[in-house]
């Protein structure tokens, strides 16, 4: 049985970590960062959801609130299987660091778990050039 394990890949942000962490934990900010997520989302019922994309009508859920910088989001796809992604903001000298852990799919190749690194670099490099701008971006209107 393979084992399946994780990476952690994260960048500082010279930004304070509560900035930070408000502006990542407000769902409708996911678009201008998570390429995954497509160029929309709204909320219907107190759910966010994704419409319209490749693999049909998604769900994303963070945990509550909190003061320990977690913003960990289960993704739930039409068919019902659910993603989990931890994802934390942290204190840096610097700001805050955002550090997300990739997965590894049990059926991935090295070559897709690479991709999907790479794809979440380039998401965190996104944000990055988003939160350190000024003023700093609010939600889509």
């Amino acid at each position: 049985m393979r084992v399946v394990g994780s990476r952690h890949v994260g960048v500082v942000v010279a930004v304070p970590p509560g900035t930070v962490y408000a502006w990542v934990r407000d769902p409708r900010n996911l678009p201008r960062w998570a390429a995954g997520v497509g160029d929309r989302i709204e909320e219907r019922d107190g759910r966010w959801l994704v419409p319209g994309g490749p693999l049909g009508e998604i769900e994303i859920r963070f945990v509550p609130e909190n003061a320990w910088g977690v913003l960990d989001h289960e993704v739930v796809l039409p068919s019902g299987e659910v993603a989990y992604n931890p994802l934390r903001v942290v204190p840096h000298p610097l700001g805050a660091e955002i550090v997300f852990s990739v997965r590894r799919a049990p059926a991935a190749t090295d070559a897709e778990f690479e991709r999907d690194v790479a794809a979440v670099v380039a998401d965190l490099e996104r944000l990055r050039g988003l939160l350190e701008v000024t003023p700093r971006p609010g939600p889509p209107a």
